[in-house]
């Protein structure tokens, strides 16, 4: 997985207003997956982005990594980290790397969230992905994803998505905005272009922008690979109406 080199320096104007803190992203995963966990849990954040959910499972006591291909994002987590005063170790590098840089049977939660697993180079790679996070993960650890609704996203086709309103953070306000290169068959490497045009305090607009791959997958692809690589699902928030969806995936222990 590549990208989130420019964008991770506005990565917040993305971020919804309900997790831009670290103690709401990590409520946001209710107390049937965080709430219940002792002090000394071990959880990886694999897809760690600026560090919302790992600074804020830090926060409430949790051994955690953050992990990340990105370095700019990487570099954000360790910024977040310090200005919260929580510890919490930080690595750079792919779901492929990460076995080689992690102990297996080692993490009883595995985050893999923000719709990142779309990035995986097609099913190839998001198993080889899937299969890193599986192995990383306890006999009776989670895994938790969340993912977009693809088949919705396909649905739509090609477009431009302009967010409706001004976005504030930190006092600055940006407009945000989406062009899906939607293609023809789902195999196909598909590309999302986002910019976040910032107003500049003498009303100058400077807009980042960042052009990244996406390999869109079915709901159902997404569990048969899940199976797989040992993991069978325990809950799901998957409707086919809703944009969204929320798996947490457990080790099949019949394998």
């Amino acid at each position: 997985m590549a990208g989130y080199g420019a964008l991770s320096e506005v990565y917040e104007w993305l971020i919804g207003d309900d997790r831009l803190t670290p103690a709401q992203a990590a409520a946001a995963y209710g107390t049937d997956v965080v709430g219940p966990l002792p002090p000394d849990t071990r959880v990886l954040d694999c897809s760690c982005g600026t560090g919302q959910l790992a600074v804020g499972l830090a926060g409430l006591g949790l051994d955690v990594v953050a992990a990340d291909a990105s370095e700019g994002m990487v570099r954000r987590t360790e910024r977040l980290a310090g200005e919260q005063g929580v510890p919490l170790r930080t690595l750079r590098a792919s779901w492929d790397q990460l076995p080689d840089r992690l102990e297996d049977s080692t993490f009883d939660l595995v985050f893999c969230v923000g719709n990142s697993l779309g990035h995986a180079e097609g099913a190839a790679g998001r198993l080889a992905a899937l299969e890193a996070m599986a192995r990383l993960l306890k006999p009776d650890g989670r895994l938790v994803l969340t993912s977009r609704n693809w088949e919705l996203v396909r649905s739509a086709g090609s477009r431009v998505d302009v967010r409706d309103r001004l976005i504030r953070r930190n006092d600055r306000y940006a407009v945000v905005s989406y062009y899906w290169q939607i293609e023809q068959h789902w195999e196909q490497e598909h590309f999302l272009e986002i910019v976040v045009a910032r107003i500049e305090p003498d009303r100058a607009v400077r807009p980042v922008s960042e052009r990244l791959s996406i390999w869109p997958y079915r709901y159902e692809d997404l569990v048969a690979q899940l199976r797989s690589v040992g993991l069978t699902v325990r809950t799901t928030t998957f409707d086919p109406e809703d944009d969204n969806y929320v798996v947490v995936a457990g080790r099949d222990q019949k394998r």
